[in-house]
């Protein structure tokens, strides 16, 4: 199982341009302050209308702006302004949305700009929600706003299909509209209480310039540009990212206060209060896929932050406290709660495992039913995770822990006694079981080739051999996956989603049958659920939609077409020349607020 928030191309390395500004420079005799940290699965590239993985939107959550950000040590979540000059104006029947920008916020310099300073505006905003639109691009985000019904921006892309003309972005549409060069104004067909929460995630509507992707064109993977507090130095696919100081970014201080839950923080934060930022020049990203590796760069030195890897999670933190080795060399710990789910999808589509007949959905929950919750999260996860009931992930509305159904339970008798039901017997004697007409039955899951899943996959073949199931794995990197993935390709494949604000909506929304392609890999598509989804979006927080929700999520139970496994606990290692550093159970964007101390680096070697 692979992690992303969503499971989740140069081909060669890239150099910043020519003409472009350097870095803020340094004092006489210092080199640039770097932090380094490493990603375990590679990158696809840099555009947000074309990314859907968590380490590509990681970076360009740092590259560009969003109006809006979370306060980075609040908790609860809390939005605060960014590129906006307040929270936006929002209707009383939660379908108009009106953002004000800050004057005087400028895009990194890049030659698309022919030696201008060129200012970010509201025509940014409209242009870059737009992209998602254009199907030269084929975002696989446009659930984002296709599901909250922008007015006018459905049938302008519809428009652009039926024609096979490039999509027209001069058209102007009464869902999305600059009101001047600081205001624009977003309309919807119906409610929707939550749309504001989109307008804090930088990697997906983040503004881009109109002359830098036409600038690029195809290429345009490869070159993000704008307003952030890093920019994009180099590029390695699959290997190393590099970020530099953006010398055009705003002038912006470190003005945080520490939860209650993180009282030890206050004397980092006293020692960054009122710093510029961001507080580091450079960032640099190594791909290290192996955990054992990251754990040995970490122990060199040679990583200041580590998102523990689950092999090591005993030896990092026995018992649950830090490991007195790393203890005394002054490392820090911090354990939180993800907001996200570990989950497998059956393709609904596929002869084998899909379809909605009473028989292929017994496969499907024997299946689910012959998996050991507890060992899996014990022996892949090293303990860290609670097992997921449903689609509501902690930290978000409705999360209960005391919630329980089908979707988490275990029972291999269940699982035996559903598949002789329902005809899935060994007719041959060779001890598989085959199909209700005879035929063979092998299931196939897809895989990448790290120890870990390996690892996952020797636990799944014995748990499906325990009820006569044949699996086979079909192994492949990351990228590849992604792309059969999204083109219905495989039968079985598992991966993370962690959600982007304090709501599940968008767990939900992956068994919505418009959201085949894009969220939805499962490919489900029942009108009943359907009409669940569309009536609890249009809801305020409250008993009336968490009822819609506790059926929805019973009704994905009941069909199956995902097996939620778990929601994660993640063990996170700080350098003790690190300072500033919390995981946000929301956003990535955290690098231009943590700082590294090279003189405190340069002293523990």
């Amino acid at each position: 199982m692979s992690l992303s928030r969503r499971r989740f191309l140069a081909t060669a390395p890239f150099t910043p341009l020519a003409g472009a500004r350097t870095a803020a420079a340094q004092p006489r005799g210092a080199g640039p302050k770097t932090l380094r940290v490493a990603f375990p699965t590679a990158e696809t590239g840099f555009d947000p209308a074309q990314v859907q993985d968590l380490y590509s939107r990681t970076v360009l959550s740092h590259i560009l702006d969003a109006p809006l950000e979370y306060d980075y040590l609040a908790r609860p979540a809390r939005l605060r302004p960014n590129t906006a000059v307040a929270l936006p104006e929002t209707s009383s029947d939660y379908r108009t949305f009106t953002v004000r920008l800050r004057p005087g916020i400028f895009f990194a310099d890049d030659p698309a700009f022919k030696g201008a300073r060129r200012e970010l505006t509201a025509h940014d905003y409209v242009y870059s929600f737009k992209r998602l639109y254009d199907p030269r691009w084929k975002s696989p985000m446009l659930f984002t706003l296709e599901n909250s019904k922008l007015l006018g921006l459905s049938e302008l892309r519809q428009q652009a299909v039926r024609t096979k003309k490039p999509f027209d972005y001069d058209r102007e549409v009464e869902g999305l509209r600059a009101l001047d060069r600081y205001t624009f104004q977003i309309r919807l067909a119906e409610p929707n209480p939550r749309f504001v929460h989109n307008l804090a995630d930088a990697s997906l509507l983040g503004a881009v310039a109109r002359e830098v992707v036409e600038t690029y064109g195809d290429a345009i993977m490869a070159h993000p540009v704008g307003t952030g507090p890093f920019r994009l130095a180099h590029w390695t696919r699959s290997s190393r990212i590099v970020l530099e100081r953006n010398p055009d970014y705003r002038e912006e201080r470190y003005d945080f206060e520490p939860a209650a839950d993180a009282a030890d923080m206050r004397n980092e934060v006293a020692r960054l209060r009122g710093r510029r930022l961001p507080l580091v020049d450079r960032v640099e990203i190594s791909i290290i896929e192996e955990s054992q590796p990251r754990w040995l760069a970490f122990q060199q030195g040679e990583l200041d932050v580590l998102a523990v890897p689950l092999e090591f999670v005993p030896l990092a933190a026995p018992d649950g406290r830090l490991a007195p080795f790393l203890e005394r060399r002054g490392v820090r710990m911090r354990r939180t709660a993800a907001a996200d789910v570990s989950l497998t999808y059956f393709n609904i589509e596929h002869p084998v495992v899909g379809g909605y007949t009473p028989e292929k959905i017994a496969l499907r929950r024997a299946i689910a039913l012959a998996i050991d919750g507890d060992e899996y999260i014990r022996l892949i996860f090293s303990g860290q995770g609670v097992r997921a009931q449903s689609p509501i992930v902690p930290g978000t509305f409705g999360y209960d822990p005391g919630y329980r159904s089908e979707m988490g339970e275990f029972s291999r008798a269940r699982a035996a006694a559903l598949l002789d039901m329902f005809g899935y017997v060994d007719r041959d004697g060779d001890g598989w079981r085959e199909m209700p007409d005879g035929s063979p039955l092998v299931l196939e899951l897809a895989s990448s080739a790290t120890s870990l899943d390996r690892k996952q996959n020797e636990l799944w073949k014995r748990y499906m051999n325990a009820v006569g199931l044949r699996i086979d794995f079909r192994i492949a990197q990351w990228p590849e996956l992604l792309r059969m993935s999204l083109a219905g390709k495989l039968m079985m494949w598992g991966y993370s989603w962690q959600v982007g604000g304090p709501d599940s909506d968008n767990l939900f929304g992956m068994g919505y049958g418009p959201n085949k392609e894009q969220l939805n890999d499962a490919r489900f598509d029942l009108p009943e659920y359907n009409a669940l989804y569309e009536r609890q979006r249009v809801l305020p927080d409250g008993p009336e939609r968490l009822q819609l929700l506790h059926r929805a999520a019973r009704v994905l139970t009941a069909y199956m077409p995902y097996k939620f496994h778990l929601h994660r606990v993640v063990l996170d290692l700080t350098q003790p020349w690190v300072d500033g550093y919390r995981r946000h159970p929301f956003t990535t964007r955290q690098w231009n607020w943590i700082d590294v101390d090279p003189a405190r680096r340069e002293a523990a070697r």
